[in-house]
């Protein structure tokens, strides 16, 4: 049987999807989840219709109200486990669904605009222009910092070494730097210097 939920090796704790485990993770510290056959339990309280996730939860819910029957829709709420964390674009497409009113299979797709001054930067360092982009791009353009991080993180990436591609209609904003000129000179030599002594 496929995975149905992620479990916690910190404390046990079922999750229904990757965004639950991440929230758990941010929330607690723990790090350490594995995908389950156990299902997260569904119990519904007859009174009220509160939903239980665990024994525990409606022994406190019975405590707390004195409602005491519950029904047990587990079975009714279980589903693969995706472990897939849902594109940004995607999420946005179901809060507003006018806004893309039809995905065009023929899109035109372009290499998405960046900081020119940093990609400069990254290819002086010895990373291909490809690299470099991709790097810029999926780190929002947030400066050379991110950009290199983002390459170290991503180094493995089969992909790692393509031009990334966006549809055309795709604006992103550079976000302000927040440092100093003298600050970005100052982290500017001190990656240039990681970089050649990797």
């Amino acid at each position: 049987m496929a995975g149905v939920s992620l479990k916690c090796g910190d404390c046990g704790a079922l999750l229904r999807t990757v965004e639950e485990a991440q929230e758990h993770a941010e929330l607690t510290s723990h790090s350490n989840f594995s995908e389950s056959t156990e299902a997260v339990l569904n119990l519904v309280c007859t009174s009220c219709s509160k939903p239980c996730r665990s024994k525990t939860e409606s022994d406190l819910h019975t405590k707390r109200t004195g409602h005491t029957e519950f029904v047990d829709r587990t079975s009714e709420t279980v589903k693969p486990i995706s472990l897939e964390v849902p594109k940004v674009d995607a999420i946005a497409s179901l809060e507003n669904p006018s806004s893309t009113a039809s995905t065009d299979q023929n899109e035109e797709m372009v290499v998405p605009e960046v900081d020119k001054k940093l990609l400069e930067e990254l290819e002086s360092m010895g990373f291909s222009t490809a690299r470099a982009t991709r790097a810029l791009h999926y780190s929002g353009n947030a400066g050379l910092e991110a950009a290199v991080n983002w390459i170290v993180e991503h180094e493995n990436d089969h992909d790692i070494d393509q031009m990334p591609l966006v549809p055309a209609n795709t604006k992103i904003e550079a976000p302000k730097p927040s440092l100093t000129p003298e600050e970005l000179k100052a982290k500017q030599q001190e990656l240039r210097y990681k970089t050649k002594f990797r």
